[in-house]
């Protein structure tokens, strides 16, 4: 019979580093076999053809290195289970930040129209409606990307405080509409590191993840120097960003008006999320 071990080297032999194999093995079990923390804890048995199955999901993560979540569907994001598929982004840990950052300074000053600018998934649309009282608006140009983020709303019944709407950056945004935030992780990859990237990231939408400049400051340029537009006074603007592109960001905001510039660090130390204050 096939051992929870052995599957965990089928991952490991294919270059899946031993922690991450086994969070990954985890994650298989307990979706393909359904099997939870308490059916550890009482010391329940996974049966032969349940194990079977697991092991070939991980061999299929192996053999493709497609990431784990589009072979669950699922991808876990600030405890929640997001549904995603090849036409979103994979929500990641460092994006949590931008989030909570976005939950401090609404919640502090009582913030109530929030835009999401390339939503993907909804992720940062969802766990801002879940977790304050304003409304979150996402944008997307994707429909596909679009459709999942109206899924993932209605699975955590968000439906009329993320809603989610067709839109080039800005193009869709409604005459006199305005925002107190506005949010976004967007586009940061410069074409020159398609080759060198990960293989797991090669299955995100390409869409999500280059520029077509050799900075990846594309987007940052677009969303800033339209966003006070449409921003009220006092309103924010808030960005996760790409390694290394921190001096350039903020240099970005403080030429389009924004003050009281924040740079916040994710765990490893790198610049990760950076907001400013249209004042």
């Amino acid at each position: 019979m096939t051992t929870i071990s052995e599957i965990v080297k089928i991952l490991t032999d294919s270059g899946i580093e031993s922690n991450e194999a086994n969070v990954e093995v985890k994650m298989l079990i307990e979706h393909f076999a359904n099997y939870s923390y308490k059916d550890i804890v009482t010391g329940k048995k996974l049966t032969p053809e349940k194990l079977e199955i697991v092991k070939e999901k991980a061999e299929l993560r192996a053999r493709t290195r497609q990431p784990v979540q589009h072979i669950i569907g699922l991808a876990d994001f600030m405890g929640e289970k997001f549904i995603v598929n090849p036409s979103v982004l994979i929500p990641r840990d460092e994006t949590e930040i931008l989030v909570r950052h976005a939950v401090d300074i609404i919640n502090t000053n009582n913030l109530k129209m929030i835009l999401d600018v390339g939503t993907g998934s909804g992720c940062i649309a969802c766990m801002i409606a879940k977790y304050t009282s304003s409304q979150v608006i996402g944008l997307d140009i994707s429909s596909d990307a679009l459709n999942i983020a109206l899924d993932n709303a209605s699975k955590l019944n968000l439906n009329n405080r993320a809603i989610f709407r067709k839109s080039d950056i800005f193009s869709n945004v409604k005459p006199g509409e305005t925002f107190d935030m506005i949010v976004s992780n967007p586009p940061y990859i410069p074409p020159s590191e398609k080759e060198t990237i990960q293989e797991e990231v090669k299955f995100d939408p390409e869409i999500a993840l280059f520029t077509q400049d050799e900075k990846g400051l594309e987007f940052y340029k677009k969303i800033t120097g339209e966003a006070p537009q449409i921003l009220n006074k006092g309103g924010y603007l808030i960005f996760e960003l790409g390694m290394g592109q921190s001096d350039d960001v903020k240099t970005i905001l403080d030429s389009n008006g924004f003050k009281n510039i924040e740079i916040i660090k994710d765990l490893a130390g790198i610049d990760r999320v950076i907001s400013g204050a249209l004042l």
